[in-house]
């Protein structure tokens, strides 16, 4: 009988390609779905209170506790050591306001959260679970995301999405358009894990804190993307993406992800997502992993083994 009432959501990890920062002042911005991803698991229980239990790729547990209804509705705050509650109550919260039954009509749940990849590789482990939330509670889930934990919303469209998207805020509503991207270079495309997890909400911050972001800035990045969706060349497409390097360097003040820390790699590399930290991409002729790994970078993942 009780499995009847075990309901399980699933949602795909992302990876943004291009227009990063600049698509929250609207760009368009290039991203793809990964096979990576996160597990909702929901079963009813008692005791007015909702026992949350998340567990990391490798089984272990990194998240556990009980969350009373009461402070649900009040959105309880507790001391920055539990910044983790801290932000699964203000997205559980949002989620009660937008859709108080979950709470009113209900006694109790057991919730259980399971990630397919390592939580600090930063393929969306937030994005993920708003988006199961979403699903579960039947709430739009970039509503969601933009009254808890703010954001752009490509990495919603990516959980939302099992393939290849342009993503566009206009008049700060979510444009998703998925677009036909196979080019037959594929296997000359690697994923790299800079051992790092970036903040990506004190990323966007700095962002914020440069000057004005111009128009111009954004035309160009929209060209970009086009070329690198459309590339037919692995030349092209390499190119594509050292232009759009060069160009967010500019912006950001900041060098470049290869100047910084692999100035003498035989190929293209690009940020992905927040600059200097998660992963990064590679363009290369032979299979990069052992130059990265020389330099301390364990984590290479070709494209097939990353992409939906």
């Amino acid at each position: 009988m009780a499995d009847s009432l075990k309901k399980t959501y699933y949602s795909n990890g992302k990876l943004l390609i291009t227009g990063e920062y600049l698509v929250l002042d609207g760009a368009k911005a290039f991203a793809l779905p990964t096979k990576f991803g996160q597990n909702l698991i929901v079963e009813e229980a008692e005791g007015e209170s909702i026992h949350w239990k998340s567990y990391d790729s490798d089984g272990s547990i990194w998240f556990e506790d009980t969350i009373p209804f009461a402070s649900i509705i009040r959105n309880e705050r507790f001391d920055d050591a539990k910044s983790i509650k801290n932000t699964l109550m203000e997205i559980l919260h949002e989620a009660y306001r937008m859709n108080p039954d979950f709470i009113t009509n209900a006694k109790g749940y057991t919730i259980t959260t399971e990630l397919t990849f390592p939580k600090f590789w930063g393929l969306g482990t937030s994005s993920t679970l708003i988006n199961n939330i979403g699903q579960w509670l039947q709430i739009d889930a970039f509503e969601l995301l933009k009254n808890s934990f703010g954001g752009s919303g490509y990495d919603i469209a990516c959980a939302q999405n099992c393939g290849p998207i342009l993503y566009q805020l206009v008049n700060e509503k979510p444009v998703v358009e998925t677009v036909l991207f196979n080019p037959d270079f594929t296997t000359k495309i690697f994923f790299i894990y800079l051992n790092q997890k970036q903040n990506s909400k004190a990323a966007i911050a700095s962002y914020y804190g440069k000057s004005a972001h111009n128009p111009k800035s954004i035309a160009k990045i929209n060209t970009l993307a086009k070329a690198v969706i459309s590339a037919t060349t692995v030349n092209d497409f390499a190119l594509a993406l050292q232009n759009h390097e060069i160009e967010m360097s500019n912006i950001l003040e900041l060098p470049t992800v290869k100047e910084a820390l692999f100035p003498d790699f035989d190929g293209v590399i690009k940020s992905l997502g927040a600059w200097g930290g998660d992963f990064v991409m590679a363009v290369s002729k032979e299979n990069p992993a052992a130059y990265f790994n020389s330099k301390g970078y364990d984590v290479v993942i070709p494209y097939s083994e990353m992409i939906l």
